[in-house]
């Protein structure tokens, strides 16, 4: 039987504070609080560089057994050296999430829209370089990526083609390794605030989860996340998809209703 494990990009947002976190709630209370709601985050602050040994601990200190952190690589990796010639950087990386222990899901090599499929190689010398003991994800943003070879590469390597909802991209679930990965980003700068719902995407979530069905036999676990961007409010549409999957408690009752 797969287990979700969903949540939000990043939990550290002021415009929740009154609405999903209560008024004059302290920020470093704001993980164990969140974590209480939801059983998963994805860390986007990872991307700007690798977090210190006591952050992790902090992190993992704060949260209950079940829950499952997600983190993007650093963008030194990804965006800047373009995955070439970064075992270093990986290493050290890697080995601080694994401070995570149990709790560390899986690791998101999101690819920048230049890094198009004439990269081939890079990804195929980047990618044998993982360690097997950790799971991994990769997001392509350049349409370039959506072929055969493609597939075959991350179905070598147990590597997670991560779905995304993103302009541009095909909304199409590719299963190549024992667990799936789905997130739903829209427009970047859509929202000027994100302390409610702007769009009801109650449709799309359900054909979404109508495309995610047919794999549940073969994956044990799904990892999904929504960003602000993508309704108003992650927090809201997070918790109208738990609802749309049956998934019982941990709801938002302070933004029930809420949609403007």
């Amino acid at each position: 039987m797969s287990e979700y494990f969903l949540g939000t990009m990043g939990f550290g947002y002021q415009d929740w504070v009154g609405v999903f976190y209560p008024e004059k709630f302290r920020s470093q209370n704001f993980l164990s609080y969140y974590s209480r709601k939801f059983n998963s985050v994805e860390l986007d602050t990872t991307f700007y560089g690798v977090p210190r040994t006591s952050k992790v601990a902090q992190w993992a200190a704060s949260v209950p057994d079940n829950f499952k952190f997600c983190a993007k690589l650093p963008r030194q990796i990804t965006h800047e050296k373009g995955l070439r010639e970064a075992q270093a950087e990986l290493d050290e990386f890697v080995n601080a999430m694994k401070g995570l222990g149990d709790k560390l899901g899986a690791l998101l090599i999101q690819l920048p829209p230049s890094f198009t499929f004439a990269e081939l190689e890079s990804l195929r010398e980047f990618l044998a370089l993982l360690p097997k003991e950790v799971r991994f994800a990769v997001e392509f943003r350049h349409a370039s990526w959506l072929q055969p070879q493609t597939e075959e590469l991350l179905k070598l390597h147990q590597i997670c083609w991560a779905t995304t909802e993103f302009p541009g991209l095909p909304n199409e679930v590719k299963r190549t390794c024992d667990f799936l990965y789905i997130r739903w980003i829209g427009q970047h700068g859509t929202y000027d605030r994100h302390s409610h719902e702007r769009v009801d995407k109650t449709s799309s979530l359900i054909w979404w989860k109508d495309q995610i069905q047919p794999h549940l036999d073969h994956v044990s676990e799904v990892y999904g996340f929504f960003n602000n961007d993508y309704a108003g409010y992650a927090v809201g549409t997070c918790n109208k998809f738990k609802e749309i999957l049956g998934m019982p408690g941990k709801t938002d009752e302070m933004t029930q209703g809420r949609l403007f």
